[in-house]
């Protein structure tokens, strides 16, 4: 793509009103565009970075034998009051309701499992059916009350929700074990996995305790207590005795420390509550009705992104990670657009993605837009680079750059 054709352009400053670092940077880099607190827009370099952190995650998900669909937002009251989650008083009003014209009340999902439940009646009905595992990246409308922390928090965001449908406990157990090593495969990919771990925490209403992930940020919400060494991190709201003799766990063999985090996923065992509200049952060989065991599988979509913004960025803008940038390079021309095309056109002809500065600026604003921006590797071409025998390569995360010639450049980016 040619910058001079992007219709986003970056900004010097973000909304005063935006005091989040993950929101600040990604407005003033062109990625995303804020319309109220916790609603956002993404531009086409966000979009982007959100289709490479989909991309990821689905790639994860079909190879364990998830099936991808697509559920509504609109959802009518008569199956969520079987669960008794048709409540204003539910987490401090978190549905957003509206109604057709003929009165029939309606609500923005902000989660899906009743609805799948729902759809899974017409479709499971003996033990030959079983298991399901479905998902979805859908957006959800959650009434939070507090939206201050950019893409960490919306009222409107992406989720990644997948459900596992299993013939019994045993069943859905095995799956729940497989989806940790799944979501640590998800989160070293995405380029934050040596930040991020599997944490205790509380299970609601379904167990005493459930899994997280939680990524080790300054702009989390939440306290993390963890032992880097050994790898055990609980969350330290349901951190006390119960916690370490339930686990077999003996305080005393680990070093544990606190650090901010933000909850990046979570892994929840659902048990049968569904299942018996809406009747999900399946025949077992004896022609048993036997109640549907259920899962869910949570990763914000949006809420990574931040979260990688948060970690990845210096002083001067962005440092995506390769995995999930926009581009794998930004190609500067200053005053030489005739080379610069050639070299864009050589590289996309590798099936290299490079966003192409043609803009008539000057050379400190091409500079400047780049970090910002964050693109992982930053190539100039200029009459001093063409002198010295090719253009100037530099990594975004390094001060020093180098002049490679232009067959050394394709070789080293095609590796």
């Amino acid at each position: 793509m040619k910058q001079s054709q992007l219709f986003t352009k970056t900004r010097k400053e973000a909304p005063k009103d935006e005091v989040s670092k993950n929101a600040q940077l990604l407005i003033r880099a062109g990625f995303i565009d804020k319309e109220m607190a916790g609603v956002y827009s993404f531009l086409p370099l966000g979009l982007r970075v959100l289709e490479n952190i989909k991309n990821i995650i689905r790639e994860e998900l079909n190879a364990i034998g998830g099936q991808e669909m697509k559920m509504t937002t609109l959802q009518t009251k008569d199956v969520w009051e079987k669960t008794d989650r048709w409540r204003e008083d539910l987490d401090d009003g978190i549905w957003f309701r509206t109604h057709l014209n003929n009165e029939t009340e309606l609500g923005l999902a902000f989660t899906h499992e009743e609805a799948l439940t729902k759809i899974m009646t017409d479709h499971v009905s003996s033990y030959k059916d079983l298991p399901i595992y479905a998902y979805q990246f859908q957006t959800k409308f959650r009434n939070e009350l507090r939206a201050k922390s950019g893409l960490l928090r919306g009222r409107e965001f992406l989720m990644k929700d997948l459900y596992d449908f299993s013939l019994d406990e045993k069943q859905h157990k095995e799956f729940y074990e497989k989806m940790k090593g799944v979501y640590k495969n998800i989160f070293d990919k995405l380029g934050i996995g040596d930040r991020t771990y599997l944490t205790i925490s509380n299970g609601g209403t379904f167990s005493k305790y459930s899994f997280e992930f939680q990524t080790l940020c300054d702009a989390g919400e939440d306290i993390l207590v963890y032992d880097k060494e050994k790898g055990v991190a609980v969350n330290k709201d349901d951190f006390n005795d119960d916690v370490f003799a339930d686990f077999n766990i003996n305080k005393g063999d680990y070093n544990f420390i606190e650090e901010k985090s933000a909850e990046v996923g979570d892994i929840y065992t659902l048990g049968e509550k569904y299942a018996k509200a809406i009747g999900l049952t399946y025949k077992n060989e004896k022609g048993e009705e036997i109640p549907v065991y259920m899962g869910s599988y949570g990763i914000g979509v949006p809420r990574v992104m931040a979260v990688i913004a948060e970690i990845f960025s210096d002083e001067k803008g962005i440092i995506w990670p390769e995995s999930v940038a926009p581009f794998k390079v930004h190609l500067l021309s200053l005053n030489q657009n005739e080379k610069a095309e050639e070299i864009y056109n050589k590289l996309n002809e590798e099936g290299i993605e490079v966003l192409l500065d043609d803009r008539d600026k000057k050379p400190g604003e091409k500079f400047a837009d780049s970090d910002l921006i964050g693109i992982p590797y930053r190539i100039v071409v200029s009459s001093k680079s063409l002198e010295a025998g090719g253009v100037e390569f530099k990594k975004r995360n390094l001060e020093e750059s180098e002049i490679i010639s232009v067959d050394d450049l394709i070789g080293k980016l095609s590796e």
